[in-house]
């Protein structure tokens, strides 16, 4: 494997970043099964795009194929993983322990991918020292001080709507650089702050829209 990857690469696309973790999932779950290598042809057809997709995904990093080959499924994990920084853990904070933050306690997918929540706050008073998943729930005034201490910069957001700028604001004051927000709403960052938002509802909306076309092309 030859990594060429430059130190003055170009910008890399939203869409290529969201392919790599796509690619890692399949990946994963080829050495689960126990397969060592993969053409890019065949990688790209479990996923749905071109081989030459799938080149020139990773070719904004380096080249990671063997000629007669194609990639060897354990290495090319590892390179992915280095490129999105999840080949070593990323402790995070969860905001918000109602119905949905305690599920996102449970996720077992996120330790599998290198994330371990490891502070969790609330403000109801019916919430804040109980016990979930092992994790003592803090109230969110101690958040600074706690996410300074454990050197935190990725949150969790699961607030409602209402409550979800003014968490923000605080985060931002604790020194928070990336956010998952998975309250129903458009937070208002500066460009020092990353964000991903997760909206369950908009999601089953795109799905319902594309059963509703697949259904009317049917006819």
């Amino acid at each position: 494997m030859t990594n060429q990857k430059q130190d003055s690469e170009p910008s890399v696309p939203k869409a290529v970043v969201s392919r790599l973790s796509l690619y890692l999932r399949e990946l994963q779950q080829l050495l689960r099964v126990g397969r060592k290598t993969i053409s890019s042809s065949k990688l790209g057809s479990r996923l749905g795009v071109t081989d030459t997709q799938v080149r020139k995904d990773f070719a904004y990093f380096g080249q990671f194929g063997y000629p007669g080959i194609g990639y060897r499924c354990e290495e090319l994990v590892g390179e992915i993983r280095q490129i999105l920084g999840t080949d070593h853990t990323w402790p995070a904070a969860l905001i918000g322990c109602g119905n949905l933050g305690q599920a996102l306690l449970g996720y077992r997918g996120f330790s599998r991918q290198g994330f371990q929540v490891k502070l969790a706050f609330d403000i109801s008073p019916e919430l804040v020292g109980q016990s979930f998943e092992g994790l003592v729930v803090d109230h969110l005034d101690r958040m600074p001080e706690l996410v300074r201490e454990n050197e935190i910069r990725l949150a969790i957001l699961a607030v409602p709507a209402k409550a979800a700028n003014e968490a923000v604001e605080r985060l931002i004051e604790a020194g928070i650089t990336g956010i998952l927000n998975f309250a129903p709403v458009t937070l208002t960052l500066p460009q020092s702050v990353s964000v991903v938002g997760v909206d369950l509802a908009m999601e089953l909306e795109q799905l319902a829209f594309a059963v509703v076309q697949q259904t009317n092309s049917s006819k």
